[in-house]
């Protein structure tokens, strides 16, 4: 009795550990969904439809080989502008809050030497000043102060750097991230890798043809590749993760009260279903997809036709003559004048 109660337990955590797997960005509960193709969420499995073959005399080999490669080096852009009444105080007010990133990165393994200031803008701010006059009012804009736009580039090598810069940012009001580049510093290696195992598998699918009869040296091939590389900046999606429905409100008879919903993202990689070979297939931070494909493309060469032999048939023209007393002469007819 005791073995069957931790079994159904067992089965129970085993249960709940993988509905927790699923996650909330697909879980926009709405009964409008359910109408509009969502309604896998409640339970209905879609069905995979295989796809027929259909037999052609051209042998097609395409190939797709994929791999996730971490990132060398990071550089993190943050905007900050600054305003100030004279362009002294300003300059003067923007080098301070650098200066104490910089020495606050200093601390964190980050020397100045990976720190680059942008200078967008420098421009005055000016304020509209009414003057009033007996029957008119004179609206003139004047100097109010200036604004200085600058952006700020920050180098780090560790993805856990990148907190320490977000808090030495934050420190110093600074709180407009950009975006952040990744670099990696041996991409033609990596190309060079794909090409190697696309062409070994190539030779293998070569030799499976062969086994089925087919000689691909008996075929005309034409070729076409390409290669690509995708930074995880362009895989971002979103969604929202809520439940709209106020039951509280509806016990106390009173309206509901919108709020702003809030906007959750998620890194969404390339899938790997489409893709032969796949290097480095588990990854725990966002990584540069680098992808190659190789499609050939075999025509069954024409076959060779035999000449056949001209046979040349002359003929000799003849010509009979009679004569009134009934005697024939042939005579032969001349064709080469």
């Amino acid at each position: 009795m005791k073995i069957t109660k931790l079994t159904y337990l067992f089965l129970l955590l085993t249960v709940c550990i993988q509905a927790q797997h699923k996650g909330n960005y697909n879980q926009d509960i709405s009964r409008q969904n359910i109408a509009t193709g969502n309604a896998i969420i409640y339970g209905q499995s879609p069905k995979h439809i295989t796809q027929n073959l259909n037999p052609s005399s051209t042998i097609i080999i395409d190939v797709r080989a994929l791999q996730n490669v971490k990132a060398n080096t990071y550089t993190a852009i943050f905007n900050v502008s600054q305003i100030g009444k004279t362009a002294e105080t300003t300059n003067q007010l923007m080098n301070d809050r650098i200066s104490n990133i910089k020495q606050e990165l200093a601390f964190k393994g980050i020397s100045e030497k990976d720190i680059a200031i942008d200078v967008i803008s420098f421009v005055p701010v000016y304020e509209v000043e009414v003057t009033k006059k007996l029957f008119s009012k004179t609206y003139t804009e004047v100097p109010k102060g200036f604004e200085l736009q600058q952006n700020i580039h920050i180098k780090f090598t560790k993805t856990q750097q990148f907190e320490n810069i977000l808090t030495a940012c934050a420190k110093n009001e600074i709180y407009n991230l950009v975006k952040v580049d990744y670099f990696i510093e041996n991409i033609e290696e990596v190309y060079k890798n794909l090409q190697t195992k696309l062409l070994a598998l190539i030779a293998q699918k070569k030799d499976y043809y062969n086994l089925l009869g087919f000689k691909l040296d008996d075929y005309n091939a034409i070729i076409a590749d390409q290669k690509y590389c995708y930074f995880p900046k362009d895989f971002y999606q979103h969604y929202q993760a809520y439940n709209s429905i106020s039951f509280q409100a509806l016990n106390k008879d009173k309206g509901i009260t919108e709020v702003k919903k809030q906007t959750s993202y998620y890194y969404q990689p390339l899938s790997y279903e489409k893709y032969d070979i796949v290097i480095n297939p588990s990854i725990l931070e966002p990584v540069v997809q680098i992808g190659m494909e190789i499609k050939l493309h075999f025509t069954p060469k024409p076959k060779e036709q035999k000449a056949k032999p001209i046979v040349k048939t002359e003929i000799k023209h003849k010509y009979y003559v009679i004569s009134p007393d009934g005697n024939i002469d042939i005579k032969e007819l001349n064709t080469t004048i």
